[in-house]
């Protein structure tokens, strides 16, 4: 099996790791890649779901208690590829002055990744009529994981331990809706000058489209690198049945805010994710990638992944097939386009680990 249908077999599956004494290095529940482990795989390092129910009944597994010296992929009984696991990062070790663990105010993602979502909370989660069906953002919240707000000042303290310590090259940063026009946008601002204020390193800034678009040359300003703003969905009806609250949002909006944010941040600056597993047909999908990258707005395709305790925990992820399928249609429009996952300066779209995508670019 080549890399590539592996790296896309593993994320939509999962793995089952087998030794339950195992230290927990992995992520239940908050934003981004919840439910995952970072594995690394013939040298590319990917985020797979090891929490899931869709794990639990993957083919594959990692026996941890049998293997003290390397670590092994199998499938069933058959050995298929030495994988490396990431070691837990020295600056989950460290606590600011107050006693609040690092690792609750910003976490490693990948391999050299530092992310952290800014604000905990969001205006559509606790309502049924408006929370994304998929959300867990405040589940590390009530799990006492994290803090509700992070401070400018401890994301910069944070991040310059995470660099020094264990070589972080990038900072993403995303965050709930806020019940403010801005949608994030202030906040987010405030802390990119906090960090860039102590270390020089790139960022991504991930919120829904402001209500006005100078916020983006007020992020750009205070340091902010790349920008993210996700569709998740593109059609209106599966974005009305998944996400209704975020769907009072157009499509059509989302990109009048890409084509501005394209003339701030630069051409392939600017990024979307597109939850595959949803509704969307493949060739929508494929369409609005296809419009995307014409923008200059890098369409980070990403298998969905059911989490646990949220509506759609028991939702099947997507066939590996038809993952791999799109990344097959959507990785040539990016190989023909004058974009690229390795020229954007940070983001999830420059890390890669949560989809098998950059490796179709190539």
């Amino acid at each position: 099996m080549n890399k590539q249908r592996l790296i896309t077999e593993l994320q939509s599956k999962g793995v089952r790791l087998v030794d339950p004494n195992a230290k927990d290095l992995g992520r239940k529940g908050g934003a981004g890649p919840s439910d995952h482990r970072a594995v690394t795989v013939d040298g590319t390092t990917v985020m797979v779901p090891i929490y899931t129910s869709t794990a639990q009944a993957s083919p594959y597994n990692v026996n941890l208690a049998s293997m003290p010296s390397k670590t092994v992929l199998s499938k069933g009984d058959e050995e298929i590829a030495a994988i490396a696991l990431p070691h837990q990062p020295r600056f989950y070790d460290l606590k600011t002055a107050d006693g609040i663990p690092y690792s609750h105010i910003a976490l490693l993602h990948s391999n050299n990744v530092l992310a952290t979502t800014v604000q905990q909370t969001c205006i559509r989660y606790r309502d049924e009529s408006t929370v994304c069906q998929f959300c867990a953002i405040e589940k590390s919240l009530d799990a006492d994981r994290t803090i509700i707000r992070k401070l400018p000042e401890q994301l910069a303290e944070v991040t310059e331990a995470a660099v020094r310590l264990d070589g972080i090259e990038q900072v993403i940063m995303t965050t709930g809706t806020p019940n403010s026009g801005d949608r994030g946008a202030a906040y987010l601002t405030k802390c990119a000058a906090a960090i860039k204020a102590r270390v020089n390193i790139p960022i991504q800034a991930q919120c829904e489209p402001p209500d006005d678009f100078i916020w983006f040359e007020r992020m750009k300003a205070a340091g902010v690198d790349s920008l993210g703003m996700h569709l998740e969905a593109v059609d209106p009806d599966v974005r009305a049945k998944i996400m209704p609250g975020k769907a009072e949002v157009p499509v059509s909006y989302y990109y009048e805010a890409y084509e501005a944010a394209v003339k701030v941040f630069g051409w392939g600056q600017v990024s979307t994710y597109l939850l595959a597993g949803l509704g969307d047909s493949l060739e929508t999908l494929v369409e609005a990638s296809e419009k995307l990258v014409n923008m200059g707005v890098y369409p980070f395709v990403v298998p969905f992944v059911p989490i646990s305790e949220t509506p759609l925990a028991n939702h099947p992820a997507p066939d590996s097939d038809f993952m791999f399928a799109l990344y097959q249609r959507v990785g040539k429009i990016i190989k023909q386009s004058q974009i690229s996952s390795v020229d954007m300066k940070a983001g999830c779209a420059k890390c890669g680990a949560c989809s098998a995508l950059s490796t179709f670019e190539k």
